[in-house]
Formats: structure tokens, C-alpha cells, sequence
């Protein structure tokens, strides 16, 4: 499987406040899978790869090699 990008600004930062808060609630309520979730979409971020994205072909980056 080849990682290309696929997640544009916009929605990277999106995603970042997503996991932000679920990190939070994870805090909050002590609650493991909320922090496996966060764990996940913060990797989301950071790799600019996102799984479903991958799966149905969607892109929402601009930039292309």
C-alpha cells in the first residue's frame, strides 16, 4: 500500500481540535477507548494519511506530486 497524503490543511486542523478534545474527555472520564481514538486521529495528523480517505479515494490535499 503506498502512503501519499491524503488529508489537506483545513482538515488536519479540524482533526487536531477532534483529538484535542477527545484526549480531554479521555482525561475527564478516565476512559481508555476514548484515548486509543485520540491516539489515532492525533497519528491521523501528523501523517496526513487518513484510512478512510485511502479506502473510498478521496483527497482532500492540494499538493500533488
Amino acid at each position: 500500500m503506498k502512503w501519499e497524503k491524503n488529508i489537506g490543511a483545513p482538515d488536519r486542523i479540524l482533526r487536531f481540535f477532534i483529538a484535542l478534545a477527545l484526549l480531554g474527555y479521555a482525561y475527564w472520564k478516565s476512559s481508555w477507548i476514548a484515548l486509543g481514538l485520540s491516539g489515532f486521529v492525533f497519528l491521523e495528523v501528523f501523517l496526513s494519511w487518513c484510512v478512510l480517505f485511502q479506502i473510498f479515494g478521496k483527497n482532500s490535499c492540494k499538493i500533488q506530486k
